[in-house]
């Protein structure tokens, strides 16, 4: 198969690109770099007729050049986006643009040539609901306008709807990925990104600082599980036009993480605790659960996260003590 990658050079999408490679499939990567990294695909660079890599905002890039894009593949996942809180809440206009915008355009090319297409989307859609586990069929409760961060979720919710709407109008044969809180060895605590930014802390001894009172709740699934999941939906036809949580469900206080973050590593670090509206700005709101019903993926696929909490923080700090990286990421 030969996939286009949208945000291939971001965190996930470096790891899904490898995981092709490996598997023998032909990979193209659009990325503009604003938050993907070029050392995310490095070495996959110089695999000249397996890779090639277009540095491009699918904002800019011109229709003519999409549509070759898109058409000389067999299967698109669309991970490009906006991300993390830190960015969504500085940038909202461009948060916007970057998630409605490019989806609009990719999705209405995919949909003249027919073409298999997975677009990520996120646990933000769920907004202000109170479940002890979501399901891809609940109802969902977003916030007001006058707070940015909803628009993230709003805009990332208009993305399903778009596919939705291509599907049931044109055949589209798309699926919608939420995913909860990807977590892993490369990922940048730069936006906002909790686990690597504890855990770099904690490498240092400084401060571990915990926004709100910490008793917010989350669980964290590790990449390279994020990716197996991905690819099995992508090889099951079932998942056509359908909507699939993908995450771990091991739940833990974000108070837990810190305290455990300071553990595992070996760690002198004190825990000290920032309000809201000084670590992003004032009215910040918080969702203070959120945990994923999966039962839908593991139904289709057997799908199931085989890394547990523990596991992804060592394989985190392992990764910033070999790269040498401590303090703020």
């Amino acid at each position: 198969m030969k996939y286009l990658v949208t945000g291939g050079a971001g965190f996930i999408g470096g790891y899904l690109c490898h995981s092709l490679i490996r598997r023998g499939d032909e990979v193209v990567v659009i990325d503009n770099l604003s938050t993907g990294r070029i050392e995310n695909i490095a070495d996959l660079l110089p695999l000249e007729g397996q890779f090639a890599f277009v540095q491009a905002d699918l904002l800019e890039l011109p229709e003519v050049e999409l549509d070759k894009l898109v058409s000389g593949c067999d299967r698109v996942c669309h991970l490009a986006a906006a991300v993390g809180v830190e960015l969504v809440v500085s940038n909202p206009v461009r948060t916007i643009q970057t998630n409605v915008r490019a989806t609009e355009k990719l999705l209405e090319c995919c949909a003249r040539y027919g073409r298999r297409i997975i677009t990520a989307s996120t646990s933000e859609v769920y907004g202000k609901s109170d479940r002890e586990a979501f399901s891809e069929n609940d109802d969902l409760l977003i916030g007001t306008p006058y707070h940015s961060r909803w628009g993230y979720a709003c805009s990332k919710l208009l993305d399903e709807f778009y596919l939705m709407a291509y599907h049931k109008e044109c055949g589209l044969p798309g699926t919608v990925v939420r995913f909860f809180n990807t977590v892993g060895p490369g990922q940048s605590g730069r936006y906002g990104m909790v686990i690597p930014r504890m855990t770099a802390l904690a490498l240092a001894g400084e401060d571990v600082a915990v926004y709100g009172d910490g008793t917010q709740s989350r669980c964290f699934c590790h990449v390279k599980d994020t990716v197996r999941a991905v690819l099995a939906l992508f090889d099951e036809p079932g998942s056509v036009g359908r909507i699939y949580n993908i995450g771990s469900v091991e739940l833990v206080t974000i108070n837990e993480l810190a305290q455990r973050i300071i553990a595992r590593t070996g760690s002198k670090s004190k825990i000290v605790y920032v309000p809201y509206e000084k670590a992003y700005q004032p009215g910040f709101e918080d969702m203070h659960r959120r945990k994923p019903d999966t039962s839908a993926v593991h139904a289709l696929t057997g799908w199931q996260p085989e890394a547990c909490l523990d596991q992804i923080i060592d394989d985190v700090a392992a990764f910033l003590r070999a790269k040498g990286e401590s303090g703020h990421a």
